[in-house]
């Protein structure tokens, strides 16, 4: 009668850590389903800039903007495998369709922060993007060395007196600026490591449970 509970009890034990590890199986499927359609969408044709664009809607959309940065700058903190420790450039632009707007143009090394960039005709291909960067423990930016540590877009349009509204560049767009263009690579796809390791504990139970029920099968006989 005790093998027959314990053998219950690990046959529960192992359906449990297997269909955890289908569980996540599924979810990688549906994950990378999502990483598709979104670098799909990245690499889309781009198209003018919508009158009035919502991240739910809009989100990655390519656009190609035309009109004159303003030789306002926000420098963002970052690292970029060109320079290593960086700024992101994100420049209060001027459309010619009378919006302003922010655009991210890339990367500067740091000793390039204070050079100066002075107001330019340009025309931006890129895509929006409403980052999520801040958190908790998001330093407040240092306001009068004009250095941040994420790309706040409320506080930056606060900043720069403009829209609400960030085009990542895509290609280079000023002399000296190293495009960081919009990618999937932040976002975290660990759903087949997770699998992985639900498996391998079923894998373990498992011998385990044979382990242990041959033990008791040897005690009584």
């Amino acid at each position: 009668m005790r093998i027959i509970g314990f053998a219950i009890f690990a046959t529960g034990g192992l359906a449990l850590l297997l269909g955890l590890g289908i569980w996540q199986v599924q979810r990688l499927a549906w994950k990378t389903a999502i990483l598709d359609r979104i670098e799909t969408r990245i690499a889309d044709t781009p198209v003018a800039l919508p009158d009035a664009p919502t991240e739910e809607r809009d989100e990655y959309l390519p656009v190609t903007v035309s009109g004159r940065t303003t030789g306002d700058e926000i420098h963002v903190l970052t690292t970029s495998e060109a320079f290593g420790p960086s700024y992101r450039v994100v420049s209060a632009f001027e459309t010619d369709a009378s919006r302003r707007i922010l655009v991210d143009l890339g990367a500067i090394p740091t000793a390039q922060k204070d050079a100066p960039r002075p107001p330019t005709d340009l025309d931006v291909t890129g895509n929006l993007l409403w980052p999520d960067e801040v958190d908790g423990f998001t330093p407040a930016p240092d306001m009068a060395a004009n250095i941040w540590f994420a790309r706040d877009l409320p506080a930056m349009a606060q900043a720069l007196d403009s829209e609400p509204l960030l085009v990542v560049a895509r290609a280079q767009a000023l002399p000296g600026v190293l495009p960081l263009p919009v990618g999937t690579t932040a976002i975290p796809n660990d759903h087949l490591q997770y699998a992985i390791t639900w498996f391998s504990l079923a894998a373990i139970w498992a011998g385990m449970t044979v382990l242990l029920l041959s033990r008791m099968a040897r005690r009584q006989t």
